[in-house]
């Protein structure tokens, strides 16, 4: 498919518009209640991370730019379907083990958790066909699952009270909260390790679809 025709133009654009639009809603909405208002949740630090991406494949059709930011964009996809896989499985055992400010508005929550996404893997695997040497992105891709981790634990955790667990408090998703430390280490390198093995299936369907050109 070619990357700088109208049709693709137009549905970059339309990623890339939605994306900004939930990017500024979120700065200017969401809770500012406890340390790190939104920037609490994983969700919105994929959300941002597809917002970079969206902004570099509509750069790349509109010839702005000729990295082809391949990375970036498995990047995205992945911890996307990674974020989509964690909602859905906690919110259909108990809403309130995810939803810590309460209920989501229903727009956000269908976009965040599987328009969004769905967009940003229609994409990559489909138009930008990104899923090449997937190896690429396994290192930034366990960079950032690493770095929301310290940053739960280690920084927002420790500022904020909300919510309480029956082990801990502050930590950005309820159930977390009554985890112990081991317990949540083995959920987050469980967690770690469903990203890799997500990468190598789209990988394996990126390889797929080019010998089935």
């Amino acid at each position: 498919m070619d990357i700088h025709s109208r049709p693709v133009l137009t549905y970059r654009w339309i990623v890339f518009l939605l994306a900004a639009g939930y990017c500024i809603y979120q700065i200017f909405n969401a809770s500012y209640a406890h340390f790190g208002g939104p920037f609490r949740f994983l969700t919105i630090w994929a959300l941002f991370i597809s917002f970079y991406a969206a902004s570099r494949m509509l750069a790349l059709s509109e010839r702005r730019i000729t990295r082809t930011h391949q990375v970036t964009a498995m990047t995205a996809s992945v911890l996307n379907v990674m974020v989509c896989y964690l909602y859905w499985k906690l919110w259909f055992t108990n809403p309130d083990l995810v939803n810590n400010d309460g209920p989501v508005v229903w727009h956000q929550e269908y976009y965040l958790h599987a328009l969004g996404p769905a967009l940003q893997i229609i994409d990559a695997l489909f138009i930008g066909r990104v899923f090449t040497r997937t190896w690429r992105a396994a290192l930034p891709l366990t960079g950032i699952i690493a770095a929301y981790v310290a940053w739960s634990e280690l920084v927002v955790q420790r500022l904020s009270d909300s919510s309480a667990g029956s082990v801990t408090s502050g930590l950005p998703y309820p159930f977390l909260n009554s985890m112990e430390l081991a317990e949540r280490l083995g959920f987050y390198g469980l967690n770690a390790a469903v990203a890799i093995g997500l990468l190598v299936v789209f990988g394996l369907i990126g390889l797929a679809l080019r010998h089935g050109r």
